[in-house]
């Protein structure tokens, strides 16, 4: 039986999180496949994945939010197939940034100016859809450094959006 790996969390800061990972076994290790979840404004689930090669690694994941819950998970490539996953919970440090605010105006049948408040040097994601159940699970969405966009939609719907 081939064991899940080990996640240790090595240090964490308001922006990144580092982590080992390793396997109790003998067997031979390709790499890992790893899954960092959160939660973004509790209606959309965001994921990124990393391919991790070798048998022992500590990464580093960068570029995260402050004061949010992330969920990592991770299963070993073997000579044997794949393992079962591991999970680990890490809360990031500091201070949470306050929410955008958000004003959404129409500019012509398919075409949305979108602008927020919020600090600057930062990427800003805008996801929008025409329903809750859409904008949690596969919104339309861009990324942005500015504090303004123009979305362009299809005409005769009604949109939601979030900053």
């Amino acid at each position: 039986v081939i064991p899940p790996p080990v996640i240790h969390i090595e240090s964490y800061s308001e922006d990144s999180i580092s982590f080992s990972l390793k396997m109790t076994t003998n067997i031979k290790v390709s790499g890992y496949v790893v899954n960092i979840y959160w939660t973004f404004d509790t209606h959309r689930q965001e994921k990124r994945t990393l391919i991790i090669e070798g048998e022992k690694s500590i990464q580093k994941v960068a570029n995260l939010t402050a004061q949010t819950p992330y969920e990592i998970s991770a299963w070993a490539k073997t000579e044997l197939g794949d393992s079962p996953l591991s999970f680990v919970h890490v809360v990031t440090g500091g201070t949470r940034p306050a929410s955008p605010s958000l004003k959404a105006k129409a500019i012509n049948q398919t075409a949305v100016e979108c602008s927020w408040t919020g600090p600057r040097n930062v990427v800003y994601g805008i996801f929008y859809a025409t329903s809750f159940l859409e904008l949690y699970r596969s919104p339309h969405n861009t990324t942005t450094p500015s504090h303004n966009i123009t979305v362009l939609v299809q005409r005769d719907e009604q949109y939601l959006f979030l900053v």
